[in-house]
């Protein structure tokens, strides 16, 4: 459930909500003018906040990353009104695919949550899946790697890969000047001119990223619905938004054989940042 609050309109002691007759004051020379009426109050639509708790299995990158989408984008000015707040959450030295959720539902409770993770050499992807099903956690999950993400707003990436980040790294220190040095010297930020880069180029991303799940090898992956496949089984939660989109995967896609995928747009898409 996502938690959603915004301050209520107000009055003051020269303007009244209730369409009363507002008093006038007379000028220096004795014309009668109108008192500045206060400016109305927002709609309610985009007073409302939506709050959504994101855990990272990194602890630099993506933390930064999602406070470059809460300052871009979280007033709603560039989402037509719908305002949002990202709370990362995140450790020291990073987390594991499962600690990764369940952290991240220990932060939300019954608020919104979302996990992000890659695959990297992870053995415990599977566990983390089913934990996230069993309370609604939303998945974006980037093969190999979340820099993968990055890189899709400067160019397409395909192809079958090895499972390494490193090709990704390359790639992405040539696509822009400002990620020449990224992952050298432990600097993996999202910051300063980084940010700058990265800017009015989130069309781009999402469209690269849904290309690659219908280029998935095994034919029947298609991103063409907001419907939602979940784990299998009893008690299977219901979706925390019906509007968030699908991977696109085929139920049958093995997680772990995504090569080169990622579902970062998911939540761009959900945020409203990308209309598609």
């Amino acid at each position: 459930m996502s938690t959603w609050g915004g301050r209520q309109g107000h009055t003051d002691d020269e303007g009244q909500a209730d369409g009363r007759k507002r008093p006038k004051r007379k000028s220096r020379k004795g014309e009668e003018k109108p008192l500045v009426a206060p400016a109305p109050p927002l709609p309610a639509d985009t007073r409302a906040q939506r709050v959504l708790y994101v855990g990272c299995e990194g602890e630099s990158t993506e933390p930064d990353y999602l406070n470059y989408l809460n300052d871009r984008f979280g007033d709603g000015s560039r989402t037509g009104g719908r305002r949002f707040r990202i709370q990362p959450v995140y450790a020291r030295n990073g987390m594991t695919p499962a600690r990764v959720v369940t952290a991240v539902q220990a932060k939300a409770q019954e608020d919104e949550s979302w996990a992000l993770f890659d695959r990297d050499q992870h053995h415990d992807i599977p566990e983390a899946l089913e934990r996230a099903a069993e309370k609604g956690t939303e998945v974006c999950f980037s093969h190999p790697s979340f820099d993968l993400w990055l890189l899709l707003h400067f160019q397409a990436f395909g192809g079958k890969r090895s499972g390494s980040s490193k090709d990704v790294v390359d790639a992405l220190r040539q696509a822009d000047p400002a990620f020449k040095n990224f992952d050298k010297r432990n600097d993996k930020s999202i910051r300063g001119e980084r940010r700058t880069a990265l800017e009015t180029k989130e069309p781009d991303a999402v469209s690269w990223a849904r290309s690659m799940v219908r280029q998935c090898e095994y034919g029947t992956c298609r991103v063409k619905s907001t419907a939602k496949h979940r784990l299998p089984g009893d008690g299977a939660p219901q979706p925390c938004d019906p509007m968030i989109p699908q991977s696109g995967h085929a139920p049958d896609c093995p997680v772990l054989d995504r090569d080169p995928s990622t579902d970062v747009w998911r939540l761009l898409v959900s945020l409203g940042i990308v209309n598609t």
